[in-house]
């Protein structure tokens, strides 16, 4: 199991095919980083992922002027050709060799980055692993994508898991891979996957782990870290399409989601409303403002699940969280050495968390997911807001401002 790209794309990190030592040196390094910033935490061992490779369900790619499929190196715009990656499953490298021989016989325009000049800069494959449908988004530097029904007809007859194409417009001169506006070339411009036991619709922009095995596991963890009775109002921040959010929606007695993706924000309400559930709503704002909003407001909450970009959260959030006193904070990461920065600042302000779990969403990878619960200290509760606010007021005029 080697990859000649290794160490190249950022990708795949270990040379070594023994899980089990990648699972040892993600928990020593977790362990040094919180021995090193002085963090009164314990990091258990990591969790293993059920899949080791072929567990990623989205793909990027470009191509070259040769009409060669790859992955960027690292930190450059140098594309570097390949056949299968490790991470992907098959179907997804299947349809990238299917790509390269049909956009070399029919010369398709190929994006040049330097000169910005082209058309199309990337492909994107989604996949629902439990449904089998698969998603194709063609990115390109134009609203026009000629020849598009032909080649959608022969991609359907080809995989006839792909349930939906669509054209992404990306116009910018930057490196971010998607743009803003979407056409549909097949289907519904959206595929529906299963997670614990409900349906998500994922459309190109939306944010959805991406080792969906894992990611059962992960949120089951988290839930189970919580105490509910099922008369708690709780935050859903950084929410994405909303899974763990309506996955607590069947057990608390109100959620509302946070999320700063319009099109993320469309389909977790699609979502609430496929899954049947009343309880939650979701507000399309910048989660620190939102939160910030909230304790000017003085509402009674009662648990927050918070899952931060990579980047973590902000100083602005978490004093919105010691302002708004919940019991419980559930503190998501993928990236523990920002969470390790936010849990210090947490511990200044009265949150406190005893144990880290760390759970591998990126076997190969230098990356791992780590899940912490937080609780105010004996002070913290003792200054419990007297708010007796039964729900959540003026929703839809105060923060659907977006």
């Amino acid at each position: 199991m080697k990859c000649p790209l290794m160490n190249k794309c950022g990708g795949c990190f270990f040379k070594d095919d023994d899980y089990q030592k990648q699972l040892q040196y993600k928990t020593e390094y977790v362990k040094k980083e919180v021995v090193k910033k002085g963090l009164p935490v314990k990091v258990h061992e990591a969790n293993a992922s059920p899949l080791q490779t072929g567990y990623r369900n989205k793909a990027i790619v470009a191509f070259n002027t040769k009409y060669e499929y790859g992955l960027y190196e690292e930190n450059t715009r140098q594309i570097m050709p390949y056949q299968r990656c490790l991470l992907h499953e098959n179907i997804m490298d299947d349809i990238f060799m299917f790509l390269q021989d049909y956009l070399k016989k029919y010369r398709f325009s190929i994006y040049d980055p330097y000169k910005n000049k082209g058309l199309l800069r990337h492909v994107l494959i989604r996949r629902a692993v439990v449904t089998d449908e698969t998603m194709v988004v063609f990115i390109c530097n134009d609203r026009i994508l000629k020849g598009s029904k032909k080649l959608c007809q022969e991609l359907v007859k080809k995989f006839p898991s792909i349930k939906t194409i669509v054209l992404n417009i990306n116009m910018r001169k930057t490196p971010i891979v998607l743009g803003n506006e979407n056409k549909i070339l097949y289907g519904k411009g959206f595929i529906v996957d299963e997670l614990c036991n409900l349906k998500f619709k994922i459309s190109p922009q939306s944010f959805y782990q991406i080792n969906h095995d894992q990611c059962v596991q992960l949120y089951t963890k988290a839930l189970s870290l919580l105490k509910l009775n099922g008369s708690e109002k709780c935050i859903d921040a950084y929410c994405g399409i909303g899974t763990i959010g309506m996955i607590l929606a069947q057990q608390a007695s109100y959620v509302i989601g946070v999320e700063n993706n319009r099109q993320a924000v469309g389909d977790a309400i699609s979502n609430a409303r496929i899954n049947r559930l009343n309880n939650i709503q979701f507000v399309c704002d910048d989660a620190s403002h939102f939160m910030n909003e909230l304790a000017k407001e003085k509402e009674k909450i009662d648990i927050v699940i918070m899952d931060p970009p990579r980047s973590g959260s902000t100083e602005i959030f978490m004093n919105a969280i010691q302002r708004l006193k919940p019991k419980q904070v559930v503190y998501i990461s993928c990236d523990p050495i920002t969470q390790i920065r936010d849990l210090l600042y947490f511990k200044k302000i009265g949150y406190l968390t005893k144990d880290m779990y760390l759970y591998d969403m990126f076997p190969q990878t230098k990356h791992i997911e780590s899940i912490c619960l937080l609780s105010g200290n004996e002070r913290q509760r003792n200054l419990k807001s007297s708010s007796k606010i039964s729900g959540i007021k003026n929703l839809d005029t105060v923060w659907l401002k977006k």
